[in-house]
């Protein structure tokens, strides 16, 4: 049966952040969610394991998040313990001339900070995606022509029963928005990255560009969780909603971006039950007009 308060307990012995019911609102860039049974925040990689591995002996669910840019959470909250990989996973360090090493807390932002002042190319197309390393790892993140398979050389993680592993070179599975540990019930610690190297002005240059372009073309001015739907074959998810009409589209307080059609936005108010309701309808529309299904990219997580 599971066990909060030994959980907790045991949490705060280790130095943990723990609180409980803690509004996942706060920890999504969707600023959508309810209260998550237990919510923890681990020192380092190793109290992180033994906090999965006290989840499991005390039967305790155990969902992982880092910025929470990809996640929709329910209205309902989540069932178990959240554990949120953040300031005591943040490492970044040189390891010879072209290679950094990180832990999966340390924020895309700051890592691709860390490689233009070292004289490193190759992160660029991360600049301005609001994720963690971990994160962008586990679902292969890119944009622009680029994505984390090109730079991501290994990962070091721990399994469901706290025991540390490694995945290098092809057995990181990179595809489309996934990778070895997508769906897994393997959880990165730390990753290495091999660049390239290059000019530091015209990194910055190029980092500036693209984020002119990314706010030119998105709604950065609204909480959502950045593009909902995976890429279809041979065509955009966005080009095909704003050819169905859908742009500017409302239920409750989430509505499809007028700016980019790619992306819901949280008008203020928006619940999961809104999103999720939108979500079904931009796929039974699309569907309707081309006869193309939608696969989304975002994660739903939490009480049904």
């Amino acid at each position: 049966m599971a066990d909060y308060a030994a959980l907790k307990k045991y949490a705060e012995m280790l130095g943990c952040v723990c609180k409980e019911n803690e509004p996942m609102s706060e920890h999504t860039t969707f600023k959508i969610g309810g209260p998550a049974d237990i919510f923890i925040e681990p020192t380092s990689a190793e109290t992180l394991a033994d906090i999965v591995a006290a989840c499991k002996r005390w039967e305790i669910p155990v969902y992982v998040i880092g910025n929470g840019s990809n996640l929709l959470v329910s209205d309902l909250g989540i069932e178990g313990a959240v554990i949120h990989i953040s300031g005591g996973m943040c490492d970044i360090s040189l390891n010879g001339a072209y290679e950094i090493e990180c832990g999966s807390g340390v924020k895309l932002s700051k890592l691709c900070t860390f490689a233009q002042e070292h004289s490193l190319t190759g992160l660029e197309f991360a600049w301005g995606i609001p994720g963690t390393a971990g994160g962008a790892a586990y679902m292969n993140a890119g944009a622009y022509g680029s994505e984390m398979s090109n730079v991501v050389v290994r990962c070091t993680h721990i399994d469901s029963n706290g025991q540390f592993g490694s995945f290098e070179g092809e057995e990181l599975a990179f595809g489309y928005r996934q990778s070895v540990y997508t769906d897994s019930d393997k959880i990165i610690t730390s990753l290495k990255l091999r660049l390239k190297p290059g000019d530091p002005v015209e990194i910055r240059s190029h980092m500036d560009e693209l984020f002119k372009l990314r706010k030119e073309k998105q709604p950065l001015e609204y909480p959502s969780a950045g593009s909902v739907f995976k890429r279809p074959h041979g065509n955009f998810a966005g080009s095909l909603i704003e050819q169905c009409g859908l742009k500017g589209y409302t239920i409750g307080g989430a509505q499809v971006s007028e700016k980019h059609a790619g992306f819901i936005i949280n008008l203020g108010n928006a619940t999961c039950y809104d999103v999720r309701k939108l979500i079904e309808h931009i796929k039974e529309e699309v569907f309707l007009q081309t006869s193309i299904k939608l696969e989304t990219e975002i994660k739903f997580i939490g009480r049904i």
